[in-house]
């Protein structure tokens, strides 16, 4: 069986353990739990008839007081990064951890993940902005792990992607 390290990344809070929850055990939880250090789960996925074991590391999130350890990324066959559609610093905090994972480990199949789509009225940031990183629009999934919106796409998506590379 293929086993793949998939590395869920971005600023604090912006949903990458709700994200990995919705996707693991398709459930989701008002309360907020902040992931210290790393937390790691796995689901077993069917890519081409072939059973792929995905590893998701749940990594800290990135704020002013902590930086993600290169460390975390060692081994990834590849990562989502995972913006707040309510919060637009968390979209510069996602770029600034691309060009870290570059920098430390080189090119990975990666997704930019849009999350709290659900929150229509809250949404901050615009779609020029996210038109700013267009050079990735094929790297961009907007979803809600609050209603599922796209969450198995992205994960599947990635899978994919990794098992060809």
């Amino acid at each position: 069986m293929i086993q793949k390290k998939v590395c869920m990344l971005g600023a604090t809070g912006v949903g990458k353990t709700s994200l990995v929850r919705r996707f693991v055990q398709t459930i989701f939880s008002e309360k907020y739990h902040s992931t210290i250090g790393v937390k790691i789960d796995k689901k077993i996925v069917s890519i081409d008839d072939e059973d792929v074991t995905l590893m998701l590391w749940d990594v800290q999130g990135e704020d002013t007081g902590y930086t993600i350890r290169p460390s975390f990324l060692r081994g990834a066959s590849g990562f989502l990064l995972v913006v707040d559609l309510t919060r637009t610093e968390t979209l510069s905090t996602a770029l600034s951890i691309k060009q870290m994972v570059k920098r430390e480990i080189g090119e990975l199949p990666f997704f930019i993940m849009l999350n709290k789509s659900d929150l229509q009225e809250d949404i901050k940031i615009t779609d020029p902005e996210i038109l700013s990183i267009a050079d990735m629009d094929d790297r961009i999934i907007r979803t809600s792990a609050k209603t599922g919106e796209n969450v198995e796409t992205a994960f599947n998506v990635l899978a994919k992607e990794m098992v060809a590379s």
